[in-house]
């Protein structure tokens, strides 16, 4: 599927939480924890489960940088 998005990780499912409507999923990029909030629905019907391999792709207007 193409995509405008360029910022492309991949990873694995670490683990997933489903709610009524939203469910949490968070995803290990290397040393990295992504973490995303989507609907249920879609977490269902891509049929999302630890130890999948998935990609995070991410669309922002703005990105936030801190420094210790």
């Amino acid at each position: 599927m193409p995509l405008s998005a360029r910022n492309r990780l991949s990873g694995v499912i670490e683990d997933i939480q489903r709610d009524t409507i939203l469910a949490h999923v968070a995803i290990r990029v290397g040393e990295h924890l992504v973490e995303s909030v989507i609907t249920r629905r879609s977490a269902d019907e891509l049929a999302l489960k630890v130890g999948d391999h998935v990609t995070a792709v991410v669309k922002a207007t703005e990105v936030m940088v801190s420094k210790p």
